[in-house]
């Protein structure tokens, strides 16, 4: 069973995404430089949060098993036999 919770790296990559996407860093009432004429900040900010999402959909597409109870139960029980109905 594939579960995000027992792999310590996707915890450390989130925490990480999350401290950096708030520009606490930055100095206060930084304006400039202007990238694409928007505060450094503003861009910080986007591209973290992009990144954010991409690694929040990669890892609920390749590192969570995602199996509906349902599916798992029918998978467990055995097929029926020639003649029988479900």
């Amino acid at each position: 069973m594939k579960e995000p919770i027992r792999k310590p790296w996707i915890w450390m990559v989130l925490l990480g995404l999350f401290v950096i996407n708030a520009p606490w860093y930055l100095p206060t009432g930084m304006i400039e430089p202007f990238v694409f004429g928007l505060p450094l900040w503003v861009v910080l900010v986007l591209v973290f949060s992009v990144a954010l999402s991409a690694f929040l959909h990669w890892a609920s597409l390749t590192q969570w098993d995602i199996v509906e109870d349902e599916e798992t139960a029918a998978a467990s029980r055995p097929a029926p036999e020639e003649g029988e109905s479900a």
